[in-house]
């Protein structure tokens, strides 16, 4: 960003000077990081009733997404399998569901940019786009990172932190610019070297029908500036506990969606 400032002397201008102002990656360049209430938020087209009334009550539109054929059925409707936001404005999809988003959010003004890589339904064909966002960080698998994916993370200036899991945004999910959650104990591990305070959450605690548990990153996340939402409920009262703190500890209130327990719809994707 550019800013001109003028220097005056007796109203009059006697000197311009242009400073380019540069953000560092991380600020106001998480997707998942929303800087107020969205407009609208992407989600799991097979969402309950009772999770989407809560969220149109914080005057946010769900977006439901449209099944991927190509995936496992519990993954088929999960955006982060399909949907990668380099930031607010710019989205890279999967080639297998690029007309339907192309339409849906090119209509309310987010660049769609269609991935190279279509996705198939075993692993590790159906990672190419689940990537988490940490601060300033893209952390996955990169042997198997979409290429027009990761071309466009690296002119925005996003680092890249390689981890052996390929599902890495289902298993993690940013709480703030420098705390995150995890199911996952090498991403833990990872990213606390990278000094990044990062909580462990058993994945057991998580329901995804079809698997024997679900991953924390896909049932939890900040649906704006103030509110760290979970799908549901945590039946594990000591878990629910220490989460509550650490999300407290980031300056965010902790609430739940629904009355059942949480379950993993792929993560929530906000557009402000």
């Amino acid at each position: 960003m550019t800013v001109i400032f003028n220097f005056f002397y007796n109203n009059d201008i006697i000197s311009k000077v242009m400073v380019t102002v540069i953000n560092e990656p991380g600020d106001d360049m998480n997707p998942y990081i929303p800087t107020k209430t969205p407009r609208f938020v992407i989600i799991d087209y097979r969402a309950s009733e009772e999770i989407l009334n809560y969220i149109k009550k914080l005057n946010i539109e769900p977006i439901m997404t449209l099944k991927c054929a190509d995936l496992q059925e519990p993954v088929d409707g999960h955006p982060d399998m399909v949907i990668h936001p380099i930031d607010f404005e710019t989205f890279v999809i999967a080639p297998n569901v690029y007309d339907y988003y192309r339409n849906v959010l090119g209509s309310i003004g987010i660049k769609v940019i269609k991935g190279g890589k279509t996705l198939n339904r075993n692993y590790p064909e159906d990672i190419a786009y689940n990537v988490a966002r940490i601060g300033r960080y893209a952390v996955h698998n990169l042997q198997h990172t979409d290429q027009v994916l990761k071309y466009y993370l690296e002119e925005a200036g996003i680092e890249f932190i390689h981890v052996n899991q390929g599902y890495s945004k289902c298993s993690a999910a940013a709480v703030g610019e420098n705390k995150a959650l995890t199911s996952d104990v090498r991403i833990h591990e990872t990213l606390k070297s990278y000094n990044i305070d990062c909580m462990y959450i058993n994945p057991k605690a998580v329901y995804l029908k079809g698997y024997d548990y679900g991953f924390i990153g896909g049932c939890a996340g900040l649906i704006s500036e103030k509110i760290f939402l979970s799908t549901g409920k945590i039946l594990d009262e000591n878990i629910l506990n220490t989460l509550k703190k650490f999300i407290q500890s980031a300056g965010y209130i902790y609430d739940e969606a629904s009355s059942g327990q949480i379950i993993d719809l792929g993560s929530l994707i906000p557009i402000i």
